[in-house]
């Protein structure tokens, strides 16, 4: 097997930054996503850092038996891998950046988003900052710096251009997703290949290492129904009920899900917060590549299967959407909006209030009727809302009325 190629990733200038004013940083995301690859490197030449993986057993049971006297052992800076496995570490790494607070002392990477848990947060608020490194984006693919986030709230929606229309092409960009080795691999079975070793081993390996769990195998169930409900508010009851297993139980497990950056939630928007708290989130697995898998398709499915396609490509905008939140110069939440039989497939939110509509389409034309969610966000957000659009596949930009627009998919990476 060749060696797998290195992507430029575009969170590095972020990255650089903050340890040159931040005693801790700290790297989280997948397995496989290229956290240790960044933090070797592009930190350690920089700062000198010495260099210490917890997947190693016996520095590992050093940081267990005596986290004080581990941390002592290390005189400069220090890049400390996959640190979910040693929890006890945290307590000890507030107390000796309290007392020296240099920025660029520690740069923290973990397969699990150890700040979901309220101790270790508490230990490093105020100390840290948190970067998240999901699969490649499709710029990051390219060389390229996407700025769709940023163009979609400036005052003119540049043109996009394409010869001919897109679906093959978005379509086969969806199906592959982002994982670097994934990218490396020609052939589709190798690549289904990776993906179901890859999710075999973390969801029966990893989860046992983070907490007690009665039945894995009930991990592996909920994700595969999550899979096959891609984009669609996610109801804990009625899921209880179709799998037979407590809601409590399915509860804790997409908790579980979502630290191991599997699933990601999408809250409702709505105009008042109370009203958005009661909705149920969107659930989305985190690359459409490992829902293709999950869900055993490949292209030759999609001329038959609408709702397939639509599910398929909603889920890869989402999770470009939610990788260039991670560079883009505009501050933007990720919400869906709906309202009676009216939804939109994601709300771009900025600080201010001013929001983006964003409508997901796998057809190659579009017409009024497409915008339809759009309009009734329109009406409830009123001067709220920045502007509207549709993505599909198709070759152009087209205007369907004061700030609405169509733009074809790749405008994702090429804006």
């Amino acid at each position: 097997m060749g060696k797998t190629k290195l992507f430029p990733r575009h969170i590095a200038p972020a990255v650089r930054a903050s340890l040159k004013d931040t005693p801790i940083l700290v790297l989280v995301g997948a397995r496989q996503t290229g956290k240790s690859t960044l933090a070797k490197g592009l930190i350690g030449p920089s700062f000198g850092a010495e260099y210490v993986t917890f997947d190693d057993v016996t520095a590992r049971a050093a940081a267990q038996a005596d986290p004080a006297g581990f941390l002592a052992g290390y005189v400069g800076p220090l890049i400390l891998d996959e640190v979910q496995h040693v929890p006890d570490l945290f307590s000890q790494l507030k107390a000796r950046v309290d007392e020296d607070r240099r920025p660029g002392r520690y740069v923290l990477t973990g397969s699990a988003n150890v700040l979901l848990l309220p101790k270790i947060a508490e230990s490093l608020a105020g100390r840290s900052e948190l970067f998240t490194l999901w699969p490649l984006s499709q710029g990051e693919l390219s060389g390229r710096k996407e700025t769709f986030l940023d163009m979609l709230f400036e005052d003119r929606i540049p043109a996009v251009s394409e010869r001919t229309d897109i679906r093959r092409d978005v379509l086969r960009r969806a199906l592959r997703g982002g994982y670097p080795e994934v990218i490396s691999r020609a052939r589709a079975d190798r690549r289904h290949a990776w993906f179901r070793a890859y999710t075999t081993t973390i969801l029966q390996r990893d989860v046992r290492e983070l907490t007690e769990i009665d039945k894995p195998q009930d991990l592996t169930r909920i994700l595969r129904v999550v899979a096959a409900r891609a984009g669609s508010a996610l109801n804990v009851l009625e899921l209880s009920r179709a799998l037979g297993i407590p809601h409590m139980t399915v509860r804790r497990y997409l908790t579980i899900l979502e630290r191991l950056y599997f699933v990601l939630m999408v809250p409702g928007w709505s105009g008042g917060l109370g009203t958005r708290l009661r909705q149920h989130p969107k659930a989305y697995v985190s690359d459409s590549g490992l829902l293709a898998n999950l869900m055993g398709i490949d292209i030759g499915r999609f001329d038959h299967d609408p709702i397939l396609t639509g599910a398929l490509l909603e889920t890869f905008v989402v999770g470009e959407v939610e990788r260039q939140r991670g560079w883009s110069q505009v501050t933007v939440s990720l919400h869906y909006f709906r309202s009676g039989p009216s939804e939109v497939d994601i709300v771009l939110e900025r600080p201010d209030g001013k929001l983006v509509g964003l409508e997901v389409k796998a057809a190659s034309s579009v017409g009024a009727g497409d915008f339809s969610g759009l309009r009734v966000l329109a009406e409830r957000a009123k001067t709220k809302l920045h502007r509207g659009v549709v993505l599909y596949t198709g070759a152009r930009t087209v205007g369907f009325g004061k700030n609405l627009h169509a733009l074809p998919l790749s405008a994702l990476w090429r804006a």
